[in-house]
């Protein structure tokens, strides 16, 4: 008999110790506890510090743009959210760092972000410093130009010298747009934000602003009135991901996780709830490029 009690006993503690640890794994939520990931690789880096930094743009209506809540909104500060959630890091613990075009590969290169998420166009010159998982969305060059302005159809409006052309340093639309003016000095005007550009605009410093379709879409939703987009666009631009150019085993992860996106509606609700909003169109899910 008291054998028997001893083994209830022991039955009932253990049960305890049981139910302890399941209550443990629920209060660590998207914790630390439950994600296993390579050792030594970012991805547990991650996870472990639980707190992450984020290179976005803040002035691009759609993608990146800071609200009202003081923190960026748009469509590639949802994607990156999503890899934070899969991080197993909760999205409270995001530093959001400004990454104008200019800095962007410094800001990767010198580990100031742990990666950057802001409309970050694919192409080999920036190969060369950081690396790219995706693209997440490809989008295309456009103008904007003043709502009474019917003078401007496209880059050979610039050809003949006698139009200005604003748009942000380091950026690729900025390198594009030079191929089609006649004097790039007297012609291309160069801002480190496109809030900049849009101002210089609307008092007529210069005749358009270019960039990539759904950054000017954002741009035109915000003042009808006055703007207006022109021509159609006249580039493809791969958004990726940019991470350290070594960084395989990270950039292989996200490259995974945007597939996992694309299958299971979240980029399509992420887009919805973003630039959707500005009658933009999502158009097909990406190839991802791993190279």
């Amino acid at each position: 008999m008291r054998i028997t009690r001893v083994a209830a006993l022991a039955a009932v503690a253990a049960l305890a110790v049981g139910v302890a640890g399941c209550g443990s794994n629920d209060d660590k939520g998207t914790g630390a506890g439950d994600k296993s990931f390579p050792a030594g690789s970012t991805m547990e880096k991650l996870n472990k510090a639980q707190k992450i930094t984020i290179g976005t743009k803040f002035d691009q209506p759609g993608f990146g743009n800071k609200g009202l809540s003081g923190k960026p909104e748009g469509f590639d500060v949802e994607i990156a959210k999503r890899l934070v959630k899969d991080l197993g890091i909760p999205t409270d613990k995001i530093e959001w760092v400004e990454a104008v075009s200019k800095t962007r590969e410094d800001k990767i290169a010198n580990g100031d972000v742990d990666f950057i998420a802001a409309t970050y166009t694919i192409n080999d010159k920036r190969k060369e410093r950081v690396a790219f998982a995706g693209p997440y969305y490809v989008a295309g060059q456009r103008l904007m130009v003043r709502k009474d302005d019917t003078s401007i159809t496209g880059p050979d409006s610039f050809k003949d010298g006698t139009k200005k052309v604003c748009s942000v340093t380091g950026s690729t639309p900025a390198e594009t747009i030079k191929k089609s003016v006649k004097d790039v000095g007297s012609q291309v005007v160069l801002f480190d934000s496109y809030d900049k550009c849009r101002d210089a605009l609307k008092s007529k410093q210069v005749d358009a602003v270019t960039t990539d379709n759904v950054i000017l879409a954002g741009y035109v939703d915000k003042d009808k009135d006055s703007l207006k987009l022109a021509g159609e666009n006249f580039t493809k631009e791969p958004y990726g991901i940019g991470v350290k150019k070594d960084d395989k085993v990270f950039r292989d992860w996200i490259n995974d996780e945007l597939e996992k996106m694309f299958s299971d509606g979240s980029w399509k609700k992420a887009w919805d709830d973003t630039a959707g909003k500005f009658g933009a169109e999502l158009g097909a899910t990406p190839t991802i490029d791993r190279y």
